[in-house]
């Protein structure tokens, strides 16, 4: 059994969609657990609808995965967003990899959806980060979710690359063959840097964790890596020469992330 964990909060406009791809996979022998931070909206009535089971739990995603994965009685998790949209056979390919293959956990490759040239941008960006160091693992066998402890209930941003390093430690990571479509509707700038910006205190606490003069946190968050490395290692260049208004564009909205983690750095 696949246990699929969604963590939510008055998701009513995205909820429906992503339950559909789950109830549309061509494997079958799954669960849904819908962790709800007490939406005021339809987000609990519309996903009973569809026979996910419902907790209530808050406040942060790393606590309610955490209580999902708990929860869960497959041999594998797969945690996910509420505005997530999954491939048909992307279930049925991670089962065969971990089982076939010998792999522990997956990274998913992810396509950015929505409308507008900025929303191209993002998913032409995002295409370099799958099985990188700036991404992390989503399917993963719950045994070894546990034997880790888990996410990290105190960090808010990076608590994903915390997890992912420390799977890594003790289990083999793969890539899927198979999509996650993740629907960003229409991009906002402001209200983009402001949720980077909301992840600046994660990230300090982040590398007081791991320390200073980690390698991996380095790269994760050094300008040589961020704005060069990570898009030109195994000749994905080859990407940007191709598109060039598309990495142009990239490397503005980088700056712009870089700029704001520097300054609230300096005031944290």
């Amino acid at each position: 059994m696949v246990s699929i964990i969604l963590t939510t909060k008055n998701e009513e406009k995205n909820i429906e969609n992503s339950l559909i791809s789950i109830k549309n996979q061509t494997y079958k022998n799954l669960e849904m657990l819908l962790v709800d931070n007490f939406s005021q909206d339809k987000t609990v009535e519309l996903s009973q609808k569809y026979g996910a089971s419902v907790y209530l739990k808050g406040n942060e995603r790393s606590v309610q995965r955490n209580y999902g994965v708990q929860a869960a009685k497959g041999k594998y998790v797969l945690y996910l967003d509420a505005d997530m949209i999954l491939s048909p056979d992307l279930i049925e390919d991670c089962v065969d990899l971990c089982e076939n293959k010998s792999v522990d956990a997956l990274y998913i490759p992810e396509r950015i959806t929505g409308e507008g040239f900025w929303i191209k941008v993002r998913d032409f960006e995002r295409g370099f980060y799958t099985g990188t160091v700036i991404d992390a693992v989503r399917f993963i066998r719950r045994d070894l979710f546990l034997q880790t402890g888990g996410f990290d209930e105190t960090l808010v941003g990076p608590e994903d690359w915390d997890f992912d390093r420390r799977i890594r430690e003790i289990g083999r990571t793969g890539i899927s063959n198979e999509y996650l479509y993740h629907n960003e509707s229409h991009f906002n700038i402001r209200r983009y840097l402001k949720k980077k910006s909301y992840y600046t205190d994660g990230i300090s606490k982040y590398v007081n964790k791991w320390g200073i003069n980690d390698k991996e946190t380095k790269k994760q968050l050094g300008i040589r890596y961020r704005l060069m490395d990570v898009f030109f290692e195994n000749g994905k260049w080859k990407q940007l020469l191709r598109h060039p208004s598309y990495s142009f564009a990239m490397y503005c909205l980088r700056l712009q992330v870089a700029t704001l983690y520097f300054k609230r750095a300096k005031r944290v």
